[in-house]
């Protein structure tokens, strides 16, 4: 499904009377409930991840739960071009506190800590796409 197509999908849904609409097709599954524009997602991956969890390394596995991205779009670690960013190595975070944006087909979706702790490494840099499920963050409890 082209971009365009998908912008008109959410633009008619948007104008009915649904309150939730479903598709899948060829590994992409849009969801969208009407009047909640932060429920409209894309995947890849029909997967279901919760937001932070534990992610094994390759070799050995680092200590800390991972803040992954809960959608595929494009990451940016501060509010604006010109700002600091959110957080970075070393703060210490408090559960539900901001530490991203991923932006999703024009829509800027915060990302917040799932824990207390302190960020002990940025896994992605400020505006790379990121997929569903892509850890961001490892956080220190």
């Amino acid at each position: 499904m082209e971009l365009d197509q998908i912008l008109q999908l959410i633009e008619k849904v948007s104008d009915s009377s649904l309150t939730a609409f479903d598709y899948e097709a060829d590994g992409v599954k849009i969801t969208m409930e009407h009047g909640k524009a932060e429920q409209v997602q894309i995947i890849s991956e029909p997967s279901v991840q919760p937001k932070a969890e534990k992610v094994p390394e390759k070799a050995e596995e680092k200590e800390g739960i991972f803040v992954t991205s809960p959608l595929v779009g494009t990451f940016y670690a501060a509010p604006a071009e010109d700002a600091e960013p959110f957080v970075k190595a070393g703060d210490v975070v408090k559960k539900g506190q901001v530490v991203a944006i991923v932006e999703a087909m024009k829509l800027m979706n915060e990302i917040e800590s799932e824990v207390d702790g302190v960020i002990a490494e940025v896994l992605v840099k400020n505006g790379e796409m990121v997929d569903y499920g892509k850890p961001l963050f490892r956080v220190k409890a």
